[in-house]
């Protein structure tokens, strides 16, 4: 007997590849709902080439769903993730509401699985630029362990949404067909949709994703911080991050420099990262064989290059890590918790409701 799954914020750019990793999924599902705003209800997708129509998300929308997947902002997933628990079903949250939530595992399936056990009806899944470096630097830690993470992250717009790809395309076909200067484009998006003043994407960089924090790094940049040490479960590993949004429309990439308790012989650590599950290693530089970010769409992997010694520190080591920021960024690894809960009988457990009810 399959479940009834329910996909929240199914419209969206992470919505639709949510049920499209479903289609391929192992899960036994012998129901689809599809969740949306007002916007979006009354709309047809297709699944399995069957035509379900989009309903309306409210309080009573998860009588009889086993397991709901939920991509439709933090404030959708704090009003109505507690209304699916208390109808009985799991929920497996892509937004960041509830990630440093204590009572909330925050999982990649590849690194910390064995979170799922303790789960109070609500799983988060980890930032998007997290999760391709935690598969990336899991075996490492394994092997020799982890002192310090410095990551500089150079991120696909898509991570702001649809409508930040819309404007990246606006911009470029502004300055390319009509001859407008990168710095003369109207932005109205990038680089953060909640801050005072917007910048252009096209031909440009921008080192600031999200709001600032009173310590002047970013938002996005602190859920990086915060994430590792609670996917780690280590307090003590130092993280840093510089986050920046490049003109890529998808696949986040990542320059990060670490450092070992131990030290670790480069062969040795390509040979973990390429034995790791979620990993695929492709570092030849003598053939010019590195990880790309379009290389890289529509993959659930995250590929990992570039390996080597820094020149000073004798346990640190440099890597370029890319992965598709929508589907092992989100929605495969959100499908992929609900796979693990499944193999792990966690779908139907007992649980006290923790959450408030809004």
């Amino acid at each position: 007997m399959g479940y009834t799954v329910a996909v929240v914020g199914a419209t969206g750019a992470v919505g639709t590849r949510m049920i499209q990793q479903l289609e391929q999924s192992t899960l036994p599902i012998d129901k689809l709902r599809l969740l949306s705003s007002s916007r979006s209800a009354g709309k047809v997708l297709q699944y399995k080439g069957q035509d379900i129509t989009v309903e309306l998300t409210t309080e009573d929308s998860f009588d009889g769903v086993d397991i709901a997947l939920f991509s439709a902002g933090g404030s959708v997933s704090a009003k109505f993730a507690p209304y699916a628990v208390k109808a009985g079903a799991v929920v497996v949250d892509n937004t960041s509401h509830f990630r440093q939530n204590p009572d909330v595992p925050l999982v990649v399936p590849e690194v910390n699985a064995h979170a799922l056990d303790a789960h109070n009806g609500i799983i988060a899944c980890p930032n998007c630029s997290t999760i391709q470096m935690m598969v990336a630097l899991e075996p490492i830690r394994q092997k020799w362990g982890l002192s310090r993470v410095i990551v500089s992250t150079y991120q696909a717009v898509s991570g702001a949404g649809q409508s930040a790809i819309n404007e990246t395309i606006r911009e470029i076909k502004e300055v390319v067909n009509d001859g407008v200067e990168p710095k003369n484009v109207h932005a109205d998006i990038l680089p953060s949709g909640g801050d005072k003043k917007h910048y252009p994407i096209a031909f440009n960089a921008l080192a600031q994703i999200d709001v600032f924090t009173d310590n002047d790094y970013t938002y996005e940049e602190m859920k990086m911080t915060n994430e590792t040490k609670k996917i780690m479960e280590d307090d003590s590993i130092a993280v840093s991050a510089t986050c920046v949004r490049i003109p890529v429309l998808f696949s986040h990439s990542e320059s990060v420099y670490i450092e070992t308790k131990a030290v670790a012989p480069i062969e040795e650590v390509k040979a973990a990262i390429a034995s790791f599950p979620g990993a695929v290693l492709e570092d030849d530089v003598a053939h010019q064989v590195y990880p790309q970010a379009a290389n890289a769409v529509g993959s659930r992997e995250t590929y990992v290059g570039r390996i080597r010694k820094d020149l000073d520190i004798e346990n640190g080591i440099h890597m370029w890590v890319v992965s598709d920021n929508l589907l092992k960024g989100a929605a495969w690894n959100s499908v992929q918790i609900a796979e693990t809960l499944h193999e792990r009988g966690l779908v139907h457990p007992t649980v006290e409701l923790k959450f408030e009810l809004k």
